[in-house]
């Protein structure tokens, strides 16, 4: 059999409560080395206090938290947060105003001074800083701060890696390139990472695996190609981009929409249902006499509607249409250029593999 390799980092049914509420409800995750996973979600939904108990300035409730296969926290266990070699990196970056960058990144480090040197010297060259040993921080740009604050974070050699929202504080401009240039050299140290963040864009270009939470709970886990493409429900399609909805009812295993039949399967007759589409996955085609195009597997069958408005956004257009069905109003993304005029009826069809059909969530009980 081949050989089970020890997560790096694993959390066992965590669980923090704050006033009788729970805010973190029995999340389990790992993570190996070397290895990026982003902890997603809405403000609130208990990514950073997951983060803070992982870190040590947090005691959970409950649950334990491994390193390497090791507890470091559980039942009458707690491991203090300077020796759990874990890294810590916020989005304030937190460098000492009073220290030049060279004792920066040596806060903290344990050696002789030619040690400390020889390390700062090492990690100041690989975030693209040598040379600044004496700058202190007002002297350097949010990005230079920013690699500060890695190299940092990296010099005692830290095993796992905690991002709370490190790059949000960029401007739009650096922050790509410093995501990449930070993950690479993560990456390179063989450091387990898990980073939180509320952008789902940046979950997507970073993490080698998603992990979505809402109301202190995972709700879905897995490759971001996973996660974006195979939702689990509506709230988690919309949360990574703007979705069209239809409603539904279920009957004999499919559902009749103005778009034609949609399978449901395993769902019972007269549940209602909400198919989602994303904007980019609505084919638009002109009106020929009023006729549209024929319906096709791939696509369905073609519904008309007016635009509303449109807009064009720089790579992409976006079209609003009232549909003339039932006057509900979809969106269509378009790329490039792509301007019709109001008013203009155009026919919409729906690329079948990229819906999705979800039971209607139903009201809690009061």
């Amino acid at each position: 059999m081949p050989e089970t390799l020890t997560p790096r980092l694993e959390i066992r049914k965590l669980e923090r409560e704050f006033h009788g509420h729970p805010v973190v409800n029995r999340v389990s995750l790992s993570i190996d080395p070397g290895e990026c996973v982003c902890l997603l979600g809405p403000s609130g939904c208990g990514k950073s206090t997951t983060l803070r108990m992982i870190a040590g300035v947090e005691v959970p409730d409950g649950g334990e938290i491994l390193l390497d296969g090791r507890v470091i926290c559980g039942p009458g266990i707690f491991t203090e947060p300077e020796k759990r070699s874990i890294g810590l990196m916020f989005q304030d970056f937190a460098l000492f105003p009073h220290l030049t960058v060279a004792e920066n990144v040596a806060f903290g480090l344990k050696g002789s001074k030619a040690e400390k040197r020889l390390r700062v010297t090492e990690l100041l060259a690989r975030v693209d800083m040598a040379g600044y040993d004496n700058a202190f921080p007002h002297e350097l740009s949010g990005g230079e701060q920013q690699r500060i604050a890695l190299a940092r974070a990296l010099a005692p050699r830290p095993k796992v890696m905690l991002m709370d929202e490190p790059f949000s504080g960029l401007d739009n401009r650096l922050r790509d390139g410093i995501r990449d240039d930070t993950l690479a050299l993560l990456k390179e140290e063989g450091t387990a990472v898990l980073m939180v963040t509320h952008e789902p864009e940046e979950a997507m270009r970073m993490a080698d695996r998603i992990v979505l939470m809402r109301d202190g709970q995972i709700v879905q886990s897995g490759a971001p190609y996973h996660v974006y493409n195979a939702p689990v429900d509506k709230a988690a399609a919309a949360f990574f981009s703007d979705i069209n909805v239809l409603k539904g009812t279920v009957r004999g295993a499919t559902t009749e929409t103005p778009f034609g039949s949609f399978f449901a399967p395993g769902v019972p007759d007269g549940t209602e249902v909400e198919i989602v589409i994303r904007p980019q996955h609505l084919k638009i085609d002109f009106d020929r006499g009023g006729k549209g195009p024929a319906p096709t597997p791939e696509h369905g069958v073609p519904a008309r509607g007016k635009v509303r408005r449109a807009r064009y956004l720089g790579r992409e257009s976006l079209v609003e249409f009232d549909m003339e069905f039932d006057g509900s109003r979809l969106q269509a993304v378009i790329p490039g250029v792509f301007l019709p005029e109001e008013g203009q009826p155009l026919w919409l069809m729906m690329r079948r593999d990229r819906c999705h059909v979800f039971p209607v969530a139903q009201p809690l009980a009061s």
